[in-house]
């Protein structure tokens, strides 16, 4: 399969590229540096802001990912983050690819029915404004029905780790372990990651990874 992956050199980025690559999957790497994460995967600049320039790069390919994250610049992520998701969405369809596969957040999971995590007391302040752009983009991709869209959130906490090759996969719940933890290593959510890339299981919906 050929797979174009931007925000490719980011913590999630490169261990995706580089589970693909393991499985034999044809990488194309993108991000602005053009710098490969992965010795052996080629890469290419590009800007996913861009719609040209990601039609430009995708054209050919059987599935595009993104790895991009929210400007964690001080200012306010929605607005520019919706913005990128939304010209990602034009450049893939002009290339003609049908599928699109997303690096999400955890602060939309829900805790209890209709209860998002990022909406209970004690969610760290911090992290408000990223959980808020990518329940946005959630909410985005959720109306498009003319693309094979998966959108694919960690745990609460995701950090780098092993490859274990062991963990659960749901759709819009929080997932925590026996001490209430909501945890995956980024390398096991690279091989979820994959898996979904391979077999398509959650098409125009989201799924969780956690332990």
């Amino acid at each position: 399969m050929k797979l174009v992956l931007f925000g490719a050199t980011g913590m999630v980025g490169s261990r995706i590229a580089m589970e693909a690559s393991a499985r034999g999957h044809q990488v194309l790497a993108v991000s602005r540096s053009g710098q490969s994460p992965v010795p052996g995967v080629t890469a290419t600049a590009a800007d996913a802001s861009d719609p040209e320039k990601v039609a430009e790069v995708a054209r050919g390919a059987d599935a595009v990912a993104s790895a991009c994250v929210p400007p964690r610049d001080g200012s306010d992520p929605s607005g520019p983050f919706l913005a990128l998701n939304e010209a990602l969405v034009a450049g893939v369809r002009a290339a003609g690819v049908g599928r699109l596969l997303v690096v999400g957040g955890a602060g939309g999971l829900e805790v209890a029915p209709g209860q998002a995590l990022s909406d209970q007391p004690g969610f760290p302040e911090a992290y408000l404004p990223e959980a808020r752009a990518h329940r946005a983009v959630l909410a985005y991709y959720r109306s498009l029905d003319d693309l094979d869209w998966t959108y694919v959130s960690p745990a609460a906490e995701i950090a780098p780790g092993t490859r274990t090759g062991r963990f659960r996969v749901d759709g819009d719940q929080l997932m925590t372990d026996d001490q209430g933890r909501s945890l995956v290593s980024a390398e096991d959510y690279a091989v979820a990651f994959v898996d979904e890339l391979e077999q398509d299981a959650h098409p125009r919906g989201r799924m969780s990874v956690a332990y």
